[in-house]
């Protein structure tokens, strides 16, 4: 069998393969599951971040011969010909090479004709925005009035070129660049998946040289498995990309740490010897005392995006806050000298060298070479709760100040209990506190995706401190490994105390609170239009003037 390049063999089949993405999703994956569907949907964004691919997977969810739903089976006859491509009634255009309006009436002219085999005839236009402007009149008309078996799909990396009134008649969906942790992690699933041995250092790369596009990492890393002669590692993918190492960065700063003038000069020896891109060092060295700032004020704010969380808060434990913001200050003139300098290696050494010179404590003592070097203080800088504790070569003084820390620590601090909770099997209606689940799920006012997914899970396990549930595979599209915390933090606030939650995906026979809500809104519906078509009142008026009932116009709030 021919060779399959990874960025095709790998496009997504259905939502929950997709990376990232959620907010697009989300409405689409619910549109589906209410049957509210539009006639035409514009999918924005810039190359490689997955508008064709969600097109795609959208008509296939229409077309399923299972019918219209937001987890296409991928195998009936439907769902394979529109994978392979040979869908008779999935109609893709490149507008690109289809400018001229006689291509456009072309493609139109058989619109009013029913599918041949699907339950909607979908025209996918790929790069819409290069349609002529009397292209756009021609399809102009259709999308005003389209026939109800008809689907557009419009794909384009430049909006702003489509007129107004096509913009108006379709819903917008804008696809976002995706964040090195994301290419990452779908990277690592691919080389796993295809037996390949990997470096994470040199996956990170490739995703930073992807630049958000999923398209572009899975390219690159098919040319780095042919570079690297079927392995994935750091310094074939640094010498296939030409980018420099940023592990140099981390290097440099940790010699600043230590005060280590030497260490300094022979990594900035070791950089000059690949002839690095001097720029793209000190912007990425800008981001890191960025992130060290932000891991010294707010720890928990720092994110693993760049893969270098652990790092960055190491380092930023081993600097003072003074000392980051001089070297941020430092480092930006460095960027701006970069652009007027003769010789970038110079201005990039200077920018070092001036990060040691003037670190405060390095300029009082007037050297650069030793170790960090503590100030003595005087008598009057001394507060008058500090003690001086004398120092001899005997080890007994130091024996004696540890049993009297000791033995203060002991009268002062009580020991710690870790407490046994026995684990309650948990039923549809026996949850602690005498809630039912269903009600404690409303009560907790959780919104967005976070909530979504804490009403399709039922619990298994509950202790007081601790929530084991299973959210509903069907419903596992939109999950990521940060929700079970944002729970956790509505659950805790409810309950006035910390909650643990454990979330598995799996098959639920049970209600969850999503379905009991919409069988509850159902029933109350139901209930609804019996108690008016039996109302004799409502019963007159439809006699004496003809009229008809709009079962659309019957809403129950939820």
């Amino acid at each position: 069998m021919a060779y399959q390049v990874l960025a095709r063999k790998w496009r997504p089949k259905n939502f929950s393969e997709m990376a990232g993405q959620t907010h697009v999703l989300q409405t689409l994956i619910h549109a589906l599951e209410n049957q509210r569907l539009h006639h035409a949907y514009l999918f924005t964004g810039t190359r490689g971040v997955g508008k064709t691919t969600v097109a795609r997977i959208l008509a296939r969810c229409l077309n399923c011969e299972k019918g219209i739903t937001a987890t296409p089976c991928g195998t009936c006859d439907a769902c394979r010909e529109i994978s392979e491509g040979r869908f008779i009634d999935l109609i893709e255009v490149d507008a690109a090479s289809r400018t001229k309006v006689e291509d456009t009436r072309e493609l139109l002219e058989n619109v009013q004709y029913a599918p041949a085999r699907g339950r909607f005839k979908v025209y996918l236009i790929d790069e819409v925005h290069m349609l002529s402007s009397h292209s756009f009149n021609a399809l102009l008309k259709t999308l005003e009035e389209p026939p109800a078996h008809v689907k557009f799909l419009l794909a384009t990396t430049d909006p702003q070129k489509l007129p107004v009134t096509v913009l108006s008649r379709c819903l917008q969906f804008h696809l976002k660049n995706l964040s090195p942790a994301q290419i990452v992690a779908y990277l690592q699933s691919v080389l796993i998946a295809e037996q390949i041995e990997f470096e994470e250092d040199a996956l990170w790369q490739l995703a930073r040289a992807a630049a958000g596009s999923m398209r572009d990492a899975l390219t690159l890393l098919d040319q780095s498995i042919s570079f690297g002669a079927g392995r994935v590692e750091s310094v074939s993918v640094a010498s296939l990309l030409g980018t420099p190492d940023f592990t140099l960065i981390f290097l440099l700063i940790e010699a600043l740490a230590g005060r280590d003038g030497h260490e300094i000069v022979r990594l900035l020896g070791l950089a000059a010897e690949n002839n690095p891109d001097y720029q793209r060092l000190l912007e990425h060295m800008l981001s890191v005392f960025y992130r060290m700032t932000l891991a010294q004020m707010l720890p928990d704010a720092v994110d693993n995006s760049e893969g270098d969380r652990d790092r960055v808060i190491a380092l930023a434990g081993r600097l003072s806050p003074e000392d980051v913001q001089l070297y941020y200050q430092i480092c930006l003139q460095a960027l701006q000298e970069l652009t007027i300098s003769p010789n970038r290696k110079i201005s990039f050494d200077m920018g070092l060298l001036r990060m040691l010179a003037f670190s405060p404590d390095v300029f009082m003592a007037g050297s650069t070479a030793g170790e960090k070097k503590k100030p003595e203080l005087s008598d009057s800088d001394r507060s008058s709760d500090q003690i001086d504790v004398p120092v001899s070569d005997d080890s007994q003084a130091l024996d004696n100040l540890t049993v009297d820390l000791t033995s203060t620590l002991e009268t002062t601090v009580p020991d710690l209990v870790a407490e046994s909770v026995e684990q309650i099997e948990i039923t549809e209606n026996n949850v602690p506190e005498d809630i039912d689940w269903y009600t404690l799920v409303s009560r907790c006012n959780l919104t967005g995706i976070s909530g979504n997914i804490l009403w399709n899970c039922v619990p298994v396990v509950a202790t007081v401190a601790h929530y084991a549930l299973v959210l509903d595979e069907n419903q596992s599209a939109l999950f990521s490994p940060d929700h079970p915390a944002m729970i956790a933090t509505a659950l805790s606030e409810y309950f006035g105390r910390d909650v643990k939650v454990d979330i598995s995906i799996g098959q639920i026979s049970m209600e969850t609170p999503a379905t009991r809500r919409r069988r509850e809104k159902a029933e109350v519906m139901q209930a609804l239009h019996k108690r008016f078509y039996e109302d004799h009142g409502v019963m007159a008026l439809v006699a004496a003037f003809d009229a008809t009932i709009d079962p659309e116009s019957f809403t129950v709030k939820n």
